[in-house]
C-alpha cells in the first residue's frame, strides 16, 4: 500500500518513512559531509569584516577564528551530530554503540560509515524525518560557508506526474530553474517543455487531489 514519505510529503509505494529520492539524498549528505569538514579548514579565518585588533574604547579583540567554523569542526560539532544519531539508532535497535576514536575527522569517517550501514533499516524508522532533516540543514549550513551559490533556486512546480510502467507514479518535487524553459524532473528524466504546462498543472492538480 502506498504511503507519504515524512519528509518530502510524496506518495510512495515502497511503504516506506522516507521514499527513495529522500533516502538517497541523505545519504549523499551523510557521505559528503567529511569532504565538507576538510573544506571548512581555509575558512577558519574571520571575516576581513571584523576588524582587528581591539575594538574602540578597550572593547575585546576579535577572537582568532571563525566562531561558527570551528563549532562545526570542533569536538561536539558534526561528528557528534552524527553519531548521535548513530547512538538513537543503536538504542532503538538494542545495540551496544560503537565507541568513536581519534581526531574529529576520523569520528565523522566513523559516524557517517555507522548510520549508512543502518539505512535499510532507518528508511522505516519513525524518526527518519528528524533525521533526514537535521542532516540537511547541518549540509546546507556548511555548504553555504564552503560553496556559496547566489544563484536563485527557481520556482516549484509540483509533483512529477510522470508514471513507470508498472503505473507507479514519479512524484518526484518539479522546479523549473532561473532562465530554463523546460521543466525537467531529476529523478525520472521526464522533461516538460512550456506546450505541455496547461496539461502539467492539470495532472499535477488531479494527482493532488487523489492523493
Amino acid at each position: 500500500m502506498d504511503t507519504t514519505c515524512t519528509h518530502c510529503e510524496t506518495p510512495d509505494p515502497t511503504g516506506s518513512a522516507l521514499c527513495i529520492p529522500c533516502t538517497t539524498r541523505l545519504t549523499h549528505q551523510l557521505q559528503d559531509l567529511p569532504r565538507l569538514y576538510e573544506a571548512l579548514a581555509p575558512h577558519l579565518a574571520p571575516s576581513m569584516a571584523t576588524g582587528q585588533g581591539r575594538g574602540g574604547k578597550g572593547g575585546p579583540a576579535a577572537l582568532p577564528v571563525n566562531e561558527h567554523v570551528l563549532g562545526l569542526r570542533a569536538p561536539g560539532g558534526m561528528a557528534d551530530v552524527v553519531y548521535g544519531w548513530l547512538k538513537a539508532v543503536h538504542d532503538t535497535r538494542g545495540l551496544r554503540t560503537p565507541r568513536l576514536a581519534g581526531d574529529p575527522l576520523t569520528r565523522l569517517h566513523t559516524a557517517v560509515a555507522g548510520v549508512i550501514a543502518h539505512m535499510p533499516w532507518i528508511v522505516a524508522w519513525e524518526h527518519a524525518h528528524d533525521l533526514a532533516q537535521e542532516i540537511g540543514d547541518l549540509h546546507r549550513d556548511i555548504t553555504t560557508v564552503v560553496d556559496p551559490d547566489p544563484r536563485p533556486r527557481g520556482r516549484r512546480i509540483g509533483h512529477c506526474p510522470a508514471a513507470y510502467e508498472d503505473g507507479v507514479l514519479c512524484g518526484a518535487v518539479l522546479t523549473l530553474r532561473p532562465g530554463e524553459q523546460v521543466v525537467s524532473c531529476e529523478w525520472c528524466s521526464a522533461t516538460y517543455p512550456p506546450a505541455l504546462w496547461a496539461g502539467l498543472k492539470k495532472l499535477i492538480d488531479a494527482d493532488a487531489s487523489a492523493a
